[in-house]
């Protein structure tokens, strides 16, 4: 297990090069001048020239990446121009904040994705299955910013049952049930179309093995169908389903850009869109590589469990 850990990590080195030289020329291509953004009302030309010899951005393109490259190996993030702190520093204080967004429309969508899966492939071709099919169609293709700004609509200005926005409320609470009244609506708001990927992917795994000659051999025994499904059947479907959820991982962590500039959520995707209207580029890259590399993190996961479940696919 530890060779093939390894094997992923080393795999993944490459992905991650490749990522930083993409964000670092995206970057580069976006119009604006930093030096411009930083002072302001004080953008002469001396000062323009000034900033930029004093931040390195005078020097050939490449020359800036090695540097910044460079840095990076050394733990040095560099430092915000806007905001006058290390790199690190913010993107470590933000990312708790992703994460805990992030982990729990994991946990919700894995959870509902796979019990409604498991139902629907039971329950083929009942009322139940067309149910179930119908929400999960429905949640695929609703796009979730417009998702979320119906739920603030309806439970937060209308029934005024949730917060509308923010981690904390800005006078009073700040422990954990107020977290949990402000994390309800972004979480679920982020976790309906990965709920419906995960559920169809369930359902046509667990589909494909009820049909298998091994579980009607299990049901020929005797054998409770609820351990046919659960320790049998369910067990193989998770093997084509473990990698499947790494991707959602990715996919919310991604997604919670732009819930969280929704629900003002105070975490790397709000700070990443402020970041990127200030040309903040330290910042940015910073950011995106954080993401990127928790993306990698996440995906070696599930490769890891799945190698578990199936130790076949260590070879």
């Amino acid at each position: 297990m530890t060779g093939y850990i390894v094997k992923r990590l080393f795999a993944a080195i490459p992905v991650l090069v490749g990522l930083s030289i993409i964000v670092f020329l995206i970057m580069a291509a976006i119009p604006g001048d930093p030096a411009t953004a930083i002072l302001g009302a004080f953008a002469t030309p001396e000062n323009v020239a000034r900033i930029n010899q004093q931040l390195g951005l005078d020097k050939p393109l490449w020359d800036q990446y090695f540097i910044w490259v460079g840095n990076l190996l050394h733990g040095d993030f560099g430092r915000s121009y806007i905001l006058n702190r290390p790199v690190l520093d913010e993107i470590l204080e933000r990312f708790s904040a992703t994460l805990i967004l992030a982990g729990t429309s994991l946990v919700i969508c894995s959870f509902l994705g796979l019990l409604a899966g498991i139902v629907s492939a039971v329950r083929q071709f009942t009322w139940v299955d067309r149910v179930v099919t119908f929400f999960v169609l429905i949640g695929i293709s609703m796009p979730s910013f417009f998702l979320g700004l119906l739920m603030i609509i309806v439970f937060a200005v209308q029934w005024r049952l949730l917060p509308p926005s923010g981690m904390f409320a800005a006078y009073g609470g700040g422990d954990l049930p107020d977290l949990l009244r402000h994390l309800v609506l972004p979480a679920a708001t982020l976790s309906v179309v990965a709920t419906g990927v995960i559920a169809r992917l369930t359902r046509a795994s667990m589909l494909e093995v009820l049909r298998q000659d091994y579980v009607r051999t299990a049901r020929a025994k005797g054998l409770d169908e609820r351990t046919v499904i659960y320790k049998h059947a369910f067990k193989a479907a998770l093997v084509s389903v473990v990698p499947v959820i790494g991707i959602q991982a990715g996919f919310v962590l991604g997604g919670a850009v732009y819930i969280e500039t929704v629900f003002q959520w105070p975490g790397i995707g709000a700070m990443l869109v402020k970041a990127i209207s200030t040309r903040d580029i330290l910042l940015v890259q910073g950011g995106v590589l954080v993401v990127a590399a928790a993306y990698v993190f996440f995906n070696l996961l599930a490769d890891v469990a799945q190698s578990l479940l199936d130790p076949r696919l260590k070879t």
